[in-house]
């Protein structure tokens, strides 16, 4: 029981992290708007037509992530007689999680990795490379798994793909607001009319639209980790079995081998981010800030701590 509350404190403590984040998601988007609209006459037309286009990526981004995921990866179906166990233990975890099976997918690549993608339970996909069948037991598979399960019960891919969208969004608006720079359309009659003033202005929306991309940038990855963190103690909910997960992730850490098909765009979606493996190592906090996963070492011990209350008490 008190490991229970401590997973349950954790995952509530990382969803209000990521409303947070959200929020500052938005407090961005407006300060940017209201920048460019400073700067930029008639500025709100072509806000508008911007957050069309944002909507267009919201759209198609929910609607074929999925499929867009699966085919980077050059994921094939699972067979159920040549992968029996690895169906049957999703299927025995998606009863546990309240959630449908999804499609599952092997991925030809000796490097352990998995991932799951879907805009939610009913249109889901859980993919493995032959590499992580190949060195996990199944305890440590569950563990995996049900990770990987937890990305879609919590609708993961929904959150991702609204972060990911805002920062297109913004960085769609500073374009347009760096080109209307460099080609002297800012301000119109306000440049006579206020001079010094629009002057300053502009410098300070110079400033923010080279800035305002970056730092949603550094948000959508902050977004990134809080959910991996939420679905790695929301499946050892699932599994009720922590060891199976920490085991699985001092796999994964100790092994160099790294994913050959993982677009960066798809690099949150992985247990295991392949850009981050691919620079293991020593990082400064500017190169932290854009990392899609905690530190390795970071999520096996935060599971260590939510599962000292069970050795306690035994």
């Amino acid at each position: 029981m008190a490991q229970r509350r401590d997973l349950v404190a954790q995952i509530g403590a990382n969803k209000r992290r990521t409303v947070y984040i959200m929020a500052g998601f938005l407090l961005l988007i407006v300060a940017a708007t209201a920048a460019f609209d400073l700067a930029f006459a008639g500025g709100p037309w072509v806000i508008g037509g911007a957050v069309v286009v944002a909507l267009v990526m919201v759209w198609s981004g929910y609607f074929y992530s999925d499929r867009l995921a699966i085919a980077a990866a050059h994921a094939r179906p699972a067979d159920p007689e040549e992968y029996r166990q690895l169906h049957n233990l999703v299927e025995g975890l998606c009863l546990g999680a309240g959630i449908p099976k999804p499609r599952v997918y092997i991925i030809d690549d000796p490097a352990p990795n998995a991932f799951a993608t879907g805009r939610n339970p009913e249109h889901a996909a859980v993919a493995v490379t032959t590499g992580l069948l190949a060195i996990m037991n199944r305890p440590q598979l569950e563990g995996v798994l049900a990770h990987e399960l937890s990305h879609v019960a919590n609708y993961d891919i929904l959150v991702n793909t609204i972060a990911v969208t805002l920062v297109g969004f913004l960085a769609l608006l500073s374009d347009v607001g760096l080109r209307l720079l460099i080609f002297g359309r800012a301000g119109g009659r306000r440049d006579r009319q206020q001079g010094g003033t629009q002057v300053f202005i502009l410098v300070l929306a110079l400033v923010f639209m080279i800035l305002a991309p970056i730092g949603a940038k550094a948000m959508q990855f902050a977004v990134s980790r809080r959910r991996e963190s939420l679905a790695d103690v929301s499946g050892v909910l699932i599994t009720r079995n922590p060891e199976g997960l920490i085991e699985a992730l001092e796999k994964l850490r100790d092994n160099p081998s790294v994913i050959a098909r993982a677009p960066a765009a798809t690099a949150h979606l992985w247990i295991e981010s392949p850009l981050d493996a691919a620079s293991k190592g020593p990082h400064g906090w500017f190169n932290r800030l854009f990392e899609t996963h905690p530190p390795i070492e970071r999520r096996i011990a935060a599971l260590r701590e939510a599962a000292g209350g069970v050795t306690a008490a035994s």
